[in-house]
């Protein structure tokens, strides 16, 4: 009887990654009812990091009110673990600014305030130390909303408070760090991200991800250049050019507020890997399986599938990619770093009803691969 491990992430819209990872073993029982399955549901720093951490970790969530994208009071939710001694907030960007809680509120106008008053929140608490997952917001802002909650001021040249938001960045003449929390210089913060871009220019924040959030084709260099002054400003309270980070650019500008406050980025996926035990769980094992919403070249640039079958090659183990779609023209991409990389749907299929039956369909597709592996086995 074979040995499988379940790593997939969250299916975007349809599934989370311990939904994903229960589908698929009910697939796997179906033909294999003593089978030996481990789920690990994943996360790379996205929507679903939160549950994918506690999963992994046995912490406790919590829930805190704090201000959304629009300033609106939304119920955020955040995960408390014990590691090493210490406590850990884990924080999701998405919980506060992601992209299904922005309303109708232009880019322009909103705020990672609240993610700034979660971190406040914590350090209330007691906690210094983060673990915060910083994918799928719907922000653009610089993270220029965490500043100003724990305590930085940013001032026009009149000397008067602009709003946190790419719209208040446009009078920006000043940011004052005095009163900015002492507490966070204390914190040790570790971001979860797979984005590598910086910041600013053609290759940064805006210009790659703004679209996405709703920045129109003539915002992108006004919004750049927002982002661009801010960060000098910064960068020279710092002594740093951080904006030149790799990871700076992610969630709008929050790979840059946090790095510039001393977080370390790390891949989001490889930081779940670790707490979930991957490497361990790999010895003894005879197959993974792992999955995401939609493979395609941008799964090759650090997202779970990736990172996971970089763990099982390096220990000997299958690895096979069960996706809600794979791109037919990066198939011969992915096909070098997994054993088989299969969509769910079984027929062509409006992308609303694959959706809708997601969880069904990757049972099914799970099942006929594991028909397909016992009659090889047999």
């Amino acid at each position: 009887m074979p040995a499988v491990i379940l790593a997939p992430d969250s299916f975007k819209g349809s599934l989370s990654a311990p939904a994903a990872a229960q589908a698929m073993a009910r697939g796997l029982r179906r033909v294999w009812s003593e089978i030996e399955v481990r789920l690990l549901p994943m996360a790379d720093g996205g929507e679903g990091t939160l549950d994918a951490v506690l999963a992994a970790s046995g912490g406790e969530r919590r829930l805190v009110e704090v201000s959304g994208a629009d300033r609106r009071p939304i119920e955020a939710a955040w995960g408390l673990l014990q590691r090493e001694g210490s406590a850990v907030a884990v924080l999701e960007a998405a919980q506060v600014v992601g992209l299904t809680l922005a309303s109708a509120a232009a880019v322009a106008d909103r705020t990672t305030l609240g993610l700034g008053e979660l971190v406040r929140h914590c350090l209330d608490q007691g906690i210094r130390r983060f673990l915060i997952g910083v994918g799928g917001s719907s922000s653009n802002d610089g993270g220029c909303g965490v500043l100003a909650a724990l305590g930085a001021r940013l001032l026009d040249a009149g000397g008067r408070e602009v709003a946190a938001t790419p719209a208040g960045l446009a009078d920006l003449a000043r940011v004052d760090f005095s009163g900015l929390d002492a507490r966070i210089r204390a914190a040790e913060i570790t971001l979860m991200s797979d984005v590598q871009n910086p910041l600013c220019g053609p290759g940064g924040a805006t210009a790659v991800f703004g679209p996405q959030k709703g920045v129109e084709p003539a915002q992108v260099a006004l919004f750049d250049a927002r982002l661009r002054r801010f960060a000098e400003l910064c960068d020279a309270w710092r002594g740093e050019a951080v904006a030149a980070r790799a990871g700076a650019g992610a969630a709008g500008g929050l790979g840059y507020v946090f790095q510039l406050l001393g977080a370390r980025n790390r891949s989001g996926a490889e930081v779940v890997c670790e707490l979930s035990g991957l490497d361990a769980a790999l010895v003894g094992a005879d197959w993974v399986i792992t999955g995401e919403g939609r493979s395609d070249a941008q799964t090759a640039l650090g997202k779970v599938p990736w990172v996971v079958a970089q763990h099982a090659r390096r220990a000997g183990v299958a690895v096979t990619l069960v996706s809600g779609a794979v791109e037919e023209a990066d198939l011969s991409r992915l096909s070098g770093h997994f054993d088989g990389c299969f969509a769910i749907a079984p027929r062509p299929m409006p992308l609303e009803e694959a959706m809708a039956k997601a969880e069904a369909l990757l049972a099914d597709r799970t099942e006929q691969l594991a028909r397909l592996a016992a009659a090889w086995r047999r």
